[in-house]
């Protein structure tokens, strides 16, 4: 991209004013020839105009760089450790001296002319270090000449007596005056894609990188901890499961290696081990969602509970909670933060298969709540293997339902890459109840988790054809060749 030629004209030369449509049409022929440099241009413009000396002696000729303010220098493309000293560059911004008594009030009016960057102040000394004057650093995106200013900001500036002539500061950015995408995107070898996204848990930035990325894994992990305040430890997701729980392993590229974690969601506090157990910090407004469904005094009986982002939040509206995992850790986490959000007198916590919950404390707990009133919740979040679990409902209970009871409310989660998930998600449940859901249920969409893949939420009535069966024999599922394991919280996906 070519620079930009940027004129000043003095308000003592009014006659250059109208020359300017002269000067661009000039300019426009010659930047057909390549970059000029300013003297050169200076020298070539008012040749190629026939200007007046008067003219072309006021005239100022500046070059203001082009439309990225950092350039970054080539010498960092392809660096592994980080040199934030080789960042370091000066660069020339447009500028506007302003009297000192009507500075605050010039800084608030072109507060979108202003420049805007880490550590950079807005104002400065003026070079002449008079103590009379300040000057306003300018956004050369923004301002590339008077002409740019809006009518408001000109007439601003006129009210408050600023002279009508751009300076140019010498502005020294540093690696710490860079945005994380700026420096990676001057690391990484031209045309790959850089990232400088994350999630954030707790004091953890949990990335899940490239292949073309890793060799450079270390630098990512440092600048990140860099520009994010807060961020201690920085995490990359590798492909591989650890353990039958199916929790994800981490390397660390910079920072401490403290795991233990405290987020807050939806204004509740929970504190777990993150390289232990699972925490998706993009489902706080589904848990949210479902939690608002949730009225004082009815049961939720949570079969996948994790750290309890369903179970807690609940239990704090003034639910009942059984919640459930498998995951000794997340089990372990779940009792701690019960204690923590002072909820673990309506919370009981079992560590126990996600099949062997539903048809143990589940099973001997619903009867005596159906006479009830209260809605009571089954709340599955395992999208990897939950819907397959539904079949663990089948001849759950023997006696028939009378006519006045209120059937639990499921709310099971799913992963689909079918054209129509929703119909998708509603088949599969309906497969493994071994009953029709065709409009007996709700689809919601939770999120995408990656491309052509996404997370479902299917919510019924469990139908009573399902629950209750006067045949003792149909009361189990059939077994299976291999049983089913699950993990503590959320499938292994993207997180």
């Amino acid at each position: 991209m070519n620079d930009i030629l940027f004129f000043t004209f003095p308000a003592s030369q009014p006659q250059c004013f109208s020359h300017f449509r002269l000067l661009s049409r000039v300019c426009s022929s010659l930047a057909i020839e390549g970059n000029l440099k300013a003297a050169a241009a200076h020298r070539s413009i008012c040749s190629a105009a026939s200007l007046p000396v008067s003219v072309c002696s006021a005239l100022a000729v500046k070059p203001i760089m082009e439309a990225k303010l950092y350039r970054p220098p080539p010498e960092v493309r392809g660096m592994t450790s980080l040199d934030k000293e080789a960042f370091t560059q000066t660069i020339s911004v447009p500028a506007l001296r302003v009297p000192t008594g009507v500075l605050n009030k010039v800084v608030k009016s072109l507060r979108k002319a202003t420049i805007q960057r880490p550590g950079v102040p807005r104002v400065v000394q003026d070079k002449e270090e008079s103590s009379d004057f300040r000057l306003v650093l300018l956004d050369p995106h923004r301002v590339s000449s008077l002409s740019s200013f809006s009518e408001a900001e000109a007439e601003a500036l006129r009210s408050f007596s600023v002279a009508e002539e751009l300076q140019y500061y010498e502005l020294r950015l540093t690696y710490h005056n860079l945005k994380s995408d700026e420096v990676l995107e001057a690391v990484l070898p031209q045309g790959q894609d850089v990232t400088s996204g994350f999630s954030r848990v707790g004091h953890i930035a949990h990335m899940n990188l490239r292949d073309h990325q890793l060799p450079y894994k270390n630098l990512i992990g440092q600048v990140i901890m860099d520009k994010n305040p807060g961020v201690t430890c920085v995490v990359n997701k590798t492909n591989m499961i650890d353990s039958t729980y199916r929790n994800f392993k981490m390397e660390v590229l910079a920072g401490e290696e403290n795991m233990v974690a405290k987020v807050k969601e939806n204004g509740v506090t929970y504190e777990f081990d993150f390289s232990h157990v699972y925490w998706n910090p993009r489902l706080s407004t589904e848990h949210q969602r479902v939690v608002q469904l949730v009225k004082h005094g009815d049961t939720v009986f949570d079969v996948f509970a994790g750290v309890g982002p369903f179970a807690v939040p609940a239990a704090r509206s003034g639910a009942n909670v059984l919640a459930n995992d498998l995951n000794p850790e997340s089990h372990r986490w779940l009792q701690h933060n019960c204690k923590l959000n002072k909820v673990e007198n309506k919370v009981r916590t079992f560590n126990l298969d996600g099949r062997a919950f539903i048809q143990g404390p589940l099973k001997q707990e619903l009867p005596a709540l159906l006479k009830g009133k209260a809605t009571v919740h089954v709340v599955m979040n395992l999208p990897a293997l939950a819907l397959d679990f539904l079949d663990a409902f089948r001849g759950l209970l023997q006696q028939e339902a009378s006519c006045d009871e209120i059937l639990p409310t499921v709310h099971c989660y799913g992963f689909s890459k079918a054209d129509n998930p929703e119909a998708d998600v509603a088949e599969r449940a309906s497969q493994s109840l071994g009953f029709p859901l065709e409009d007996r249920c709700s689809v919601h969409f939770v999120r995408n988790v990656a491309p052509n893949k996404d997370m479902m939420c299917v919510t019924f009535t469990l139908p009573k054809e399902v629950i209750f069966s006067s045949d003792p024999e149909q009361t189990e599922p059939s077994p299976e060749p291999a049983p089913k394991r699950q993990k503590c919280a959320e499938a292994t996906e993207d997180p």
